[in-house]
């Protein structure tokens, strides 16, 4: 089967799990809203205008800044500085920064995850663990900043339970998933999870949690209870990173080796084919974001400077944004405007 083949076959297979009769009126929608940007090769963060597809300002961000998370409300975004020890607060509208947060003795922050209590939580590569900010109290709004330690190298990204009661961290050098209890503020165990583990994501109910190990071109799933490993899915080449949408329904790898995306059921554990964009390494395909909506996926091809826009309704690329250099990590904060057009 050719790659055209497969990408018609993912399209279609798509749309028949994704699409209900209750969201068919969502085609007379736009799109609109602001898409963040962490442009790790030149400390900047962009801002960019889904309606018109141009990038509206660019500001500062400390060194190195990979990943992106946006607060509960919307009004802000948070960014790593991988390269240094802290983490820029931007506000969206204003497009400004207006706090530098800290992480001392964390080091190296990499993933990160805005939760809807007002915490923010960063895997702390550089210092085995993960740090825990609190949201600013008191008079001069100050922020309590504690740490979980992994005991593993390469603690990178992370994900978190929908109860806030663990978080699940990739290790790349270690092989391992750590699972961390955020209640009492202490490692559960390590998970071996493959060669290089890097890319995970956890489904909305918190059941499952999805690992890519993108030296082993596989993708394990844990049951985020037992901790138990239900299944291994082998991927595409090095997938870098896992998306699930925001239904719950479809897994997607970041195929760097590809420059594809890889789709999956998530019940049944199925591969659905694929989708190709840059269809090559040259690329550098890595982060993925679903829109809320889950009706756009986000994809940076950071080796082109530039971010790809799919429409996951028909399994397409619609079109492409330019950023700056090597532009990573994503953060989005979206709007949706009915079409008063008949």
């Amino acid at each position: 089967m050719n790659k055209f083949a497969i990408a018609l076959m993912a399209a279609t297979l798509f749309t028949s799990c994704s699409v209900s009769a209750e969201n068919s009126a969502a085609d007379r929608e736009t799109m609109s809203g602001t898409l963040l940007v962490g442009n790790k090769g030149e400390d900047t963060l962009s801002f960019i205008d889904l309606a018109s597809g141009q990038e509206i300002s660019r500001g500062d961000t400390g060194k190195n800044p990979h990943e992106v998370a946006i607060s509960p409300d919307g009004q802000l975004a948070a960014v790593v500085s991988y390269g240094a020890e802290h983490i820029d607060i931007f506000e969206v509208a204003a497009q400004r920064k207006i706090e530098t947060i800290a992480l001392t003795p964390g080091k190296s922050p990499h993933g990160i995850v805005w939760l809807d209590d007002g915490r923010i939580v960063a895997s702390t590569e550089g210092s085995d663990s993960i740090t825990i900010v609190s949201p600013p109290s008191g008079e001069s709004q100050t922020r309590e900043v504690t740490q979980i330690s992994t005991g593993q190298k390469g603690s990178h990204m992370l994900v978190v339970t929908p109860d806030k009661s663990r978080a699940f961290v990739s290790n790349m050098q270690s092989g391992t998933v750590s699972v961390l209890d955020l209640v009492e503020g202490s490692k559960i165990k390590d998970l071996p999870a493959g060669t290089e583990p890097e890319g995970i994501a956890i489904t909305p109910d918190g059941k499952t949690v999805w690992v890519a190990d993108r030296r082993g071109d596989l993708m394990r799933v844990f049951d985020a209870d037992s901790l138990d490993e239900i299944t291994t899915i082998k991927t595409g080449n090095f997938p870098i990173r896992v998306a699930i949408s925001p239904d719950g329904k479809i897994a997607v790898t970041s195929n760097l080796g590809d420059g594809a995306l890889g789709l999956f059921d998530v019940d049944t554990r199925l591969p659905k084919g694929t989708i190709e964009l840059g269809g090559s390494r040259e690329s550098a395909q890595v982060t993925i974001l679903f829109s809320p909506d889950g009706k756009r996926l986000y994809v940076a091809e950071t080796g082109l400077n530039r971010i790809a826009e799919v429409d996951m309704i028909e399994g397409k690329l619609i079109r492409h944004f330019t950023v700056g250099k090597n532009g990573d990590g994503l953060g989005i904060v979206q709007t949706v405007e009915a079409d008063q057009t008949e």
